[in-house]
């Protein structure tokens, strides 16, 4: 069932030929042929004074244009196909397979990092396996790159995470691969509000940076309708060029984050965005902060840590997220103090489960007042305790299953520990995404709330396993960073 999900997750380079024939402008059509022939390839691409492409030539070229019809020593500037439609190597295969499709392209070079052709990506390789349903999600994935575009995109995402579901691909999966388009969607966003700037005269950016989203959406595990929880590194500058510079980002923050919450990504109410200038910072300031913080160890500090230690870059210099992950785990690693406050803090959330196995619903929240909060009592309870042990471990994956097989490599979990946590991860995300599919084709609110009269008998017995499991585990963690035994 995974490949019917994977295609989604692969990128331009996992199924390009990285081997391609090249050849300069000037050069004579037999010399284009006869590097086809040598490079057993059904292209060759021509590149510019600069090493940039400017032009293909297929094996139909040379066919309908060459073959009888011209000498061979005709240059290949009067016969090649140009401009040339290229693709970078790191964008998603699938939306190569939509460019193509569209284009009626068989063949499109593809750029490296440094913008040098790295590859030939050919539409038999990338439509290997392919099968017509497959393509109509394509399609629908890959709409116009504007604000009503993306809209489509979202309500995409909703249909095809219902027909996988239906299909019994693991939830866990499905998560990750909307978790995917959300980033695909941020990159995009990100390039056109660039873009933005520069039509309303602010220019390009002045340094470079890296858009970061933090929460689920950095362990790839978004449900629906996630929020915004997202931030920026920037390259660091001179500090007398703050005022400049950051006038530049606020602007740009305030158009990527109106821009997501018109497609179907809510505006954070605790205001982790990149608008707020505590989560748009340099490489250097967000060092400073993350040391700050672990020393400061009051109840907001480990709660603005809980939410960054999730983060994941979806755009620009990936290299800044990696820096600050290692500044992560290196704090972490030599302040042991610090991650026995993070557990303290931690446990204000509670699993959702009382005296003689009876489910805990809410109270005093009128809207949801008998109802479970499958995320706040349930899933986020684990998440946080293997985040933690992962974090003194000095693991860095991301994704809680992960984290889980990570740690049971290390010898933190024994095969028992590593199958029931595994379990009960796995059935709490299968009733939220059921439970938000279900309410979002009823038109109803969609959310991570529960009634329990909703669930079968089976369903909640395993959910008050899940739960017992989960606390158990979350007692021993608690044992281990205190000391407590009870």
């Amino acid at each position: 069932m995974k490949s019917q999900t994977a295609l989604f997750s692969k990128l331009v380079k996992d199924s390009m030929r990285p081997s391609v024939p090249v050849v300069t402008l000037g050069s004579t059509c037999a010399a284009a042929v006869a590097a086809m022939q040598d490079g057993d390839c059904s292209a060759v691409i021509i590149l510019d004074a600069e090493n940039a492409p400017v032009g293909i030539l297929t094996e139909q070229d040379v066919a309908r244009r060459i073959t009888f019809n011209l000498e061979e020593d005709t240059p290949i500037d009067d016969v090649m196909t140009a401009p040339v439609q290229t693709i970078n190597e790191t964008e998603f295969l699938f939306h190569a397979v939509a460019v193509m499709r569209r284009g009626n392209i068989r063949h499109m070079p593809v750029l490296g990092e440094k913008g040098g052709v790295s590859g030939l990506l050919r539409l038999k390789d990338a439509l290997f396996s392919v099968d017509e349903r497959l393509m109509q999600q394509i399609d629908a994935l890959t709409r116009d790159e504007n604000v009503d575009g993306f809209i489509e995109i979202k309500q995409a995402q909703i249909d095809l995470a219902a027909q996988l579901m239906e299909e019994h691909v693991p939830v866990p999966e499905i998560l990750a691969l909307l978790t995917q388009i959300n980033s695909d969607i941020y990159h995009r966003v990100t390039d056109s509000s660039i873009s933005h700037m520069e039509v309303i005269g602010k220019g390009s950016p002045p340094v470079d940076f890296s858009v970061i989203v933090m929460g689920s959406g950095g362990r790839g595990e978004n449900f629906i309708f996630p929020d915004q929880d997202n931030g920026l590194i920037l390259d660091d500058y001179p500090d007398d060029q703050h005022t400049k510079i950051d006038a530049w980002f606020i602007e740009f923050s305030e158009h990527l984050t109106i821009t997501m919450d018109r497609i179907g990504f809510p505006l954070c109410t605790g205001h982790v965005m990149a608008t707020n200038p505590l989560w748009r910072k340099t490489r250097k300031q967000w060092r400073e902060q993350v040391d700050l913080w672990s020393r400061k160890r009051n109840t907001t500090a480990l709660r603005l840590c809980d939410i960054l230690f999730d983060f994941r870059s979806v755009w620009g210099e990936n290299n800044f997220g990696a820096e600050l992950r290692r500044h992560i785990t290196e704090v972490c690693q030599r302040n042991k103090s610090f991650l026995r406050d993070m557990e303290a803090e931690d446990q204000d959330n509670g699993i959702a489960l009382g005296f003689f196995d009876r489910f805990i619903t809410a109270k005093d929240d009128d809207e949801h007042k008998g109802m479970i909060n499958l995320k706040q009592s349930g899933s986020l309870p684990l998440i946080e305790a293997v985040r933690l042990v992962s974090l003194r471990e000095g693991n860095e994956v991301l994704s809680t299953l992960g984290r889980i097989d990570t740690l049971l490599m290390q010898g933190h979990l024994d095969r028992d520990e590593h199958d029931y946590l595994s379990g009960s991860y796995h059935h709490i995300v299968d009733l939220i995404l059921y439970h938000q599919i279900k309410a979002f084709r009823a038109g109803e609110k969609v959310s991570y709330f529960i009634e329990p009269d909703c669930m079968t008998m089976r369903e909640k017995d395993i959910l008050v396993d899940s739960f017992k499991t989960i606390r158990r585990y979350r007692d021993r963690v608690r044992s281990e960073f205190s000391g407590d035994i009870f």
